[in-house]
């Protein structure tokens, strides 16, 4: 598969002009106003449908003929704590075939992202794609931004989806290649004995499958540029290892590359966007597979950074290769450094599966980060780096050892378990991420999902302008 094969699942908005059937998007506060201007058949045919300006709520209203004359889409209450600011993304499942316009939308940008991230459809492997509801854009937004952020999530989400038959570390570079060839960027690909010599650690993890472990190096801007790093876990299947996975905790293991891609569509959007920064993407792609010369609990492994590492459990191998990269990052002292996986099960249990874990030492960026997440409607949550909960880590053979001693703090071990092969690098941030929707919701189809990528670009659309 080449990214190339991966179909289109993003639909673009239409020019403003375009002929469309209006939606009026109806808050608790504005619904008296909007009812008292609608025609009096349609006024009286919302009011025997019980129609309410409840969060969600739908109108069809017909027109004189019979045809499809104009959408009411309840917004409930905008100022509730609950208001999901993503809920006009429910629209293209509920629409028939046709061409809409939003009326009276709060923040038509959001509106319009939101549709768009909600007419994804993962369909490589169904026949036939069918219609789909479609959006003119909203005046006064900046329409091909919004397109080119929806269309680097559907990319993203696209990776997540597609089963690991089809996509391993060879893919996974052949993603990074295309998208740079798109933009302009250098790619450059470490694998086989120089990976074994220079990248110990992602070596060890890949090597016992037969699909050939590597890191993907991507960079784009100027030399001079202020300099920031995206590293993106990218383990294309995780078996757990010789430790393996039970067949419940294996089967959406695919998504083990959801860092990769979050990073891969957060360099889409800011390359996109042509960022006055020198951009650097590191990918350590595997496959953490079972057979004769998979790395062993209780091996003791070399690191590009120079420490040593013994190996409590061979399913915590995201750490692995992600040390190596982050090596590699922070020998090149850039101004932030930013690394994205779906790392612990930990981070799951104390924070759910929309909501990212967040770690960094840098006051400022963990609220910079969390400023970026309310905008991009992309939060996360920052958790605490407890630097006495590093001895936890403590191996009696080994400089450290890549899981804790006991069931306690697993997402802020691994968290500190990274933070030793990025020491000189203050503005570090490291995201916990699960990358899957459980369930769909307005704007998120159940499946893969990018998280924490808008949140980075806009991150760094604020820091370095467009």
């Amino acid at each position: 598969m080449t990214q190339a094969e991966i179909p289109a699942t993003t639909l673009g908005l239409l020019p403003g002009d375009t002929q469309a059937v209006p939606v009026s998007l109806v808050t608790t506060g504005s619904w008296a106003k909007v009812e008292a201007g609608l025609e009096p058949a349609q006024r009286s045919f919302a009011r025997a449908i019980g129609f309410k300006p409840k969060a969600g709520g739908l109108a069809l209203l017909p027109g004189p003929d019979g045809s499809l004359a104009r959408v009411l889409f309840g917004l409930g209450d905008p100022e509730a704590a609950s208001h999901d600011r993503l809920l006009v993304g429910k629209l293209p499942g509920l629409l028939p075939e046709g061409v809409f316009r939003l009326d009276d939308a709060p923040e038509p940008t959001e509106a319009a992202l939101a549709w768009l991230m909600g007419s994804y459809r993962f369909g490589r492997y169904r026949s036939g794609g069918g219609s789909q509801a479609r959006l003119v854009a909203p005046a006064g937004i900046d329409a091909a931004e919004v397109e080119r952020i929806a269309a680097a999530v559907a990319m993203g989400r696209d990776l997540v989806n597609t089963p690991a038959n089809d996509l391993g570390p060879a893919e996974i570079e052949a993603a990074a290649r295309t998208l740079g060839a798109r933009h302009g960027a250098s790619v450059t690909v470490t694998q086989g004995e120089a990976l074994a010599t220079e990248y110990p650690l992602i070596h060890a993890v890949g090597a016992a499958s037969p699909r050939a472990p590597r890191l993907i190096d991507l960079t784009w801007g100027p030399a001079d540029a202020p300099r920031v790093t995206l590293v993106g876990k990218g383990v294309a299947f995780d078996t757990g290892g010789l430790d393996i996975k039970p067949s419940a905790a294996m089967l959406l293991m695919k998504k083990d590359m959801g860092g990769a891609a979050a990073a891969l569509a957060a360099a889409d959007m800011v390359m996109g966007a042509r960022l006055r920064l020198r951009l650097r993407l590191l990918i350590p792609a595997v496959e953490n597979a079972v057979s004769g010369n998979a790395f062993r609990p209780g091996d003791v492994l070399p690191s590009r950074a120079g420490l040593s590492v013994e190996i409590g459990n061979t399913d915590a191998e995201g750490r692995l290769i992600l040390a190596d990269a982050l090596a590699l990052a922070d020998a090149d002292s850039p101004e932030l450094i930013l690394d994205f996986s779906t790392l612990t099960g930990a981070a799951r249990v104390a924070l759910g599966p929309d909501l990212p874990a967040f770690f960094t030492e840098d006051d400022a960026l963990a609220e910079a980060v969390a400023q970026a997440g309310r905008a991009a409607i992309d939060p996360v949550w920052r958790m605490p780096l407890h630097a006495p909960y590093a001895s936890l880590l403590d191996s009696k053979v080994a400089d450290l050892n890549n899981v804790s001693g006991g069931p306690f703090a697993g997402a802020i071990t691994a968290a500190l378990f990274l933070r030793r092969f990025a020491p000189n690098t203050k503005a570090h941030g490291h995201f916990d991420l699960y990358g899957w929707n459980p369930s769909t919701k307005p704007g998120r189809p159940e499946g893969g999902e990018v998280q924490t990528a808008r949140l980075t670009y806009t991150l760094l659309k604020t820091r370095y302008g467009g």
